[in-house]
């Protein structure tokens, strides 16, 4: 029977509207062997006090706070190095939410199969459509030329693949979960991409699609940069 410990890391800015939704779909995995570390980027609105009813909720979820907001890249470091260097890591965002089962097949894959590193599909929030489509059964390593086909929020991988990496590249503050998985094949890490979709993945109002011109120029200096 598997009982790795995961720990899950997730860092948040204002997402109050999103947030319950996106921390019970953690907390009620079928897989319940994990510490849930969350780093409220210096909020405006309600996010810390609902992070605080959580905490105080479940022994599980471990809050951290920002006095300036740093931005994602940053965030998600500090997390890694306050995580169990012997756990699982696993990715979670504030306005997307897992499926109930995700960890206990992602991490059957990490473990049984060798893996460095698992990815899974994901549906769209917006018209429940499965992400990747068509592409999901094209090379990935090729796609990396043109596009990034790897769900960032979907991401287990072993704390050891993250330390290779260096982490998360702070010179990225946009792209980092590209930038992250050129890193990860650079270093010959075993990655694999589960065809179930296991996440749920909002499309509206995040960084991806506020701010896509600062994501290309980003995408563009990783691609030079590898």
């Amino acid at each position: 029977m598997i009982n790795k410990k995961i720990s899950v890391i997730m860092s948040v800015y204002n997402n109050e509207a999103t947030l319950e939704k996106s921390v019970e779909s953690i907390l009620s995995q079928s897989y319940e062997n994990f510490d849930f570390l969350i780093i409220d980027d210096c909020s405006s609105d309600k996010t810390k006090e609902i992070l605080k009813t959580y905490q105080l909720k479940d022994k599980r979820v471990k809050v951290f706070t920002n006095k300036t907001n740093l931005g994602l890249t940053k965030s998600l470091n500090t997390l890694l190095k306050s995580t169990d260097i012997s756990s699982i890591i696993a990715r979670q965002d504030g306005d997307d939410y897992s499926e109930k089962d995700r960890f206990s097949k992602q991490i059957q894959y990490i473990l049984n199969e060798n893996c460095d590193a698992v990815y899974s599909r994901a549906i769209r929030t917006d018209n429940n459509k499965i992400i990747p489509g068509k592409s999901f059964y094209l090379n990935k390593k090729f796609l990396l030329n043109f596009k990034n086909p790897f769900i960032h929020g979907t991401l287990m991988a072993k704390f050891d693949s993250f330390k290779k990496a260096g982490f998360y590249d702070e010179r990225f503050y946009y792209a980092q979960d590209y930038k992250l998985i050129l890193d990860f094949y650079k270093n010959g890490e075993k990655i694999h991409y589960i065809k179930e979709p296991l996440y749920n993945l909002n499309m509206k109002n995040n960084i991806s699609s506020n701010f896509k011109e600062e994501q290309k120029n980003f995408f563009i200096k990783a691609r030079k940069n590898n």
